[in-house]
């Protein structure tokens, strides 16, 4: 009897963990969202929408705000900073195989870690050389022969390619 007893309560502490744990991919993301007239950049405070390429937003673990970002430069400078590279939860760019260079549309966000980003290209965002991103490596890989620069994945973006 006191096998019994013992398994039930094994069996119903597993059973709440389990509900208590939950599946993280389950969890309900943050979505990118419209940037207005009057969004300013996180990192440099200029006025979002003034600006030609790819634009960002990010989500931390700690805050239910998005976080805008007038480029993909500004953006990595962000989520590469070592007091911030931790704590994002979500992020998006947009997709520059779907959207205009001059007038990028919010509704071509897309996941910034499964996006293909080419860095050294000719074409200029707000702060001047940016990283291009793209949905699509064959986007990605037309972009950099026109414009050049050279693709390349989320996780190989670093610090140093940043840098003018």
């Amino acid at each position: 009897m006191k096998c019994c007893y013992i398994k039930s309560l094994f069996s119903l502490i597993m059973l709440l963990f389990i509900v208590a744990c939950g599946d993280p991919s389950a969890q309900s993301a943050h979505p990118a969202v419209k940037i207005g007239p009057q969004d300013e950049c996180h990192l440099c405070g200029m006025i979002i929408v003034n600006f030609p390429g790819p634009k960002g937003e990010a989500y931390t673990k700690t805050s239910t705000k998005v976080k805008k970002f007038c480029s993909t430069l500004d953006l990595f400078s962000f989520l590469l900073d070592p007091e911030y590279q931790y704590q994002i939860k979500e992020v998006y760019v947009h997709d520059m195989g779907k959207t205009p260079w001059e007038a990028p549309q919010d509704s071509d966000f897309i996941d910034a870690r499964t996006a293909w980003y080419v860095v050294g290209s000719s074409k200029l965002g707000s702060m001047g050389k940016t990283l291009a991103s793209f949905a699509m490596k064959k986007d990605a890989d037309r972009f950099m022969k026109k414009n050049g620069g050279k693709v390349y994945t989320y996780d190989d973006i670093n610090i140093t390619m940043l840098r003018p």
